[in-house]
């Protein structure tokens, strides 16, 4: 019996040049190493059905403004997986975080699934203070209320199924209502972690990203993205890791996540 998701793209649209020490919350002693971050939006891909886009990337003018290098617009990454972004009928997004679910724009036609307490929080009086806000944008986030009231976004309170083989998964820390997708591949099941984990090396050496709302929540969010991936990184996909591209079959800028690794990821920790 074939599973439930036939396909899983990760597409690459930008990257940022950076050391370690700016990927952990507390000291590292290879800190001044070279420990660089990839931008990836996901494609899920099920026998006759519309593929779902998770997370919509950012453009041109927020890489500008945080000096982020686009490598690839979110629409050309989107064709080379044989994807029309006006044909996308669903889009996941994991946060609100700009990298996140800075393009609406590009889905005209979708419908944009997020959890209850992330849009709460990114309207709510927490983003009065600056350092909070700094991750988000405005005029996404207003374009996902506009969205709202144009019946285009579907809220989901906690853990949800949002289809056969795709299910949503709460995993709150590094935003209020940062969302997992997990879905059922032959090899089993496959996390998309988005910033649950930045990194592998987040989850390997037990080190945050220092971004969290909330380090206790982060932190159990990551060990609840390990349980879920069964407990194997080869499962469990980050949401910046340059390993994506180098560990699993690539072209193109897009990896087969669907498919093991050609070099165990536990190997390269």
């Amino acid at each position: 019996m074939t599973a439930p998701v036939t396909r899983i793209d990760a597409i690459r649209y930008a990257r940022h040049e950076r050391n370690a020490a700016a990927n952990f919350a507390e000291p590292v002693d290879d800190h001044d190493l070279p420990m660089p971050l990839d931008y990836l939006i996901w494609a899920i891909h099920r026998e006759g059905q519309p593929p779902v886009i998770v997370d919509t990337g950012f453009g041109e003018q927020a890489a500008a403004a945080r000096g982020r290098i686009i490598t690839r617009p979110v629409v050309e990454g989107l064709r080379s997986a044989g994807i029309d972004h006006l044909d996308v009928q669903d889009v996941i997004l994991t946060h609100l975080h700009y990298d996140h679910a800075g393009s609406l724009s590009l889905f005209p036609n979708a419908r944009f699934h997020v959890q209850d307490a992330e849009l709460a929080f990114a309207t709510s009086r927490h983003v009065c203070d600056q350092p909070t806000r700094a991750p988000f944008d405005g005029e996404p986030v207003a374009q996902l209320v506009r969205k709202l009231y144009a019946d285009r976004v579907v809220f989901h309170d906690g853990d949800d199924d949002f289809a056969p083989g795709i299910g949503l998964r709460l995993a709150h820390g590094h935003t209020a209502g940062l969302q997992l997708v997990a879905c059922e591949t032959e090899r089993g099941t496959v996390v998309l972690a988005s910033d649950a984990a930045h990194l592998y090396a987040n989850i390997t050496r037990g080190l945050p990203f220092p971004i969290f709302v909330d380090v206790e929540d982060y932190k159990r969010a990551q060990r609840r993205t390990l349980e879920l991936a069964g407990g194997s990184l080869d499962h469990l996909i980050p949401g910046h890791d340059p390993l994506v591209l180098q560990c699993f079959p690539a072209k193109d800028d897009i990896a087969r996540v669907d498919l093991p690794p050609l070099t165990p990821i536990s190997e390269t920790q």
